[in-house]
């Protein structure tokens, strides 16, 4: 079977990540050296995946700062929400009684 640029094309983001066996590498690097014009692209996309920032570690404290805002966050909601549903029944309720009269 004959390897087409299209399926290096498709390749390349996990060879530029260093995702790739060593077979599929050996395969990648053959026919970038009959294509400049892609090595050079491939080439591109390693430095820019090499230069990439890494996520940094997020702190047990970090953690739950975030866990008591989602938490107080969530406890508004829900407040609100049952407010919500109470002025409406108070009012269907009022309605319906003062209509009756």
């Amino acid at each position: 079977m004959k390897i087409t640029r299209n399926v290096i094309l498709d390749l390349l983001p996990l060879y530029s990540a260093d995702e790739v066996s060593a077979d599929t590498r050996a395969l990648i690097d053959e026919y970038l050296e009959t294509d400049p014009e892609l090595a050079k692209v491939a080439k591109q996309m390693t430095v820019l995946e090499r230069t990439k920032e890494s996520p940094a570690p997020v702190s047990q404290d970090d953690k739950m700062k975030a866990y008591r805002i989602a938490r107080r966050k969530n406890l508004i909601y829900t407040i609100l929400l049952a407010s919500g549903i109470s002025i409406i029944l108070l009012t269907i309720l009022i309605m319906f009684f003062s209509s009756s009269s």
